[in-house]
């Protein structure tokens, strides 16, 4: 399939360097707040990227739960591939990406685990079910014979934690937090000349109180 002919202009907004806050949490929140109030779907779902040890390069589709005073929070399943590979290299770049709006974030920065009550709390507020089918994902990308398995292991876990019944945050399971050291915010424009402007964070100075630096980059 050739697709060198498919092409859209974007012509729904405008970044200028000159308007946009001293800290990016300011930026990110309201343009999180935008896409939600202009019902994008998942506005909340990202891309990330980490590397492991072997410098291979693996994405994929995760969603944000928070945003902190220093970055984003995101839960997953610390024995997966993704948690192999923040254990052997702990830093990470996520992407946003909401075509209704012409607008992409990329956040880089080092990647933590959160603290475990944390995560525990969090997960006691999932549907019930989602918290059994956390149990089922262990370990998360491993093999699996068929999907018969799957739903027979997760059909024998529902009778032992019923509804009335908590179902126990796994050792295995939590949040980690991306502290963010670098962020871009991304406007489409028309001819493909995009606004996209970076927040790099530097130390605090009375000369640059908010620790953060912004700067233009060409499309």
């Amino acid at each position: 399939m050739d697709f060198t002919d498919q092409r859209l202009s974007y012509e729904k907004g405008v970044l200028d360097q000159q308007s946009v806050p001293d800290s990016p949490f300011e930026l990110l929140n309201a343009w999180m707040s935008e896409a939600i109030e202009q019902n994008v779907q998942e506005p909340y779902a990202m891309s990330l990227a980490t590397c492991g040890a072997d410098n291979k390069p693996s994405v994929r589709i995760v969603l944000l739960r928070e945003i902190t005073d220093t970055g984003i929070v995101f839960y997953t399943n610390y024995e997966s591939a993704k948690g192999q590979d923040i254990a052997e290299n702990p830093n990470a770049e996520v992407l946003f990406f909401w075509h209704e709006l012409e607008r992409q974030i990329r956040i880089s920065g080092s990647i933590a685990k959160i603290d475990a009550n944390k995560s525990a709390a969090y997960f006691q507020k999932r549907p019930h079910d989602s918290q059994v089918g956390a149990w089922v994902s262990q370990p998360q990308s491993g093999e699996v014979a068929n999907r018969e398995v799957m739903e027979e292991t997760f059909s024998q876990l529902q009778q032992e934690y019923p509804e009335n019944l908590p179902v126990p945050t796994p050792e295995f399971w939590g949040g980690y937090e991306i502290t963010i050291e670098e962020i871009e915010f991304w406007q489409g424009r028309a001819n493909r000349m995009h606004d996209r402007i970076v927040y790099v964070q530097e130390d605090d100075s009375k000369a640059n109180p908010s620790g953060w630096t912004t700067k233009r980059l060409l499309p």
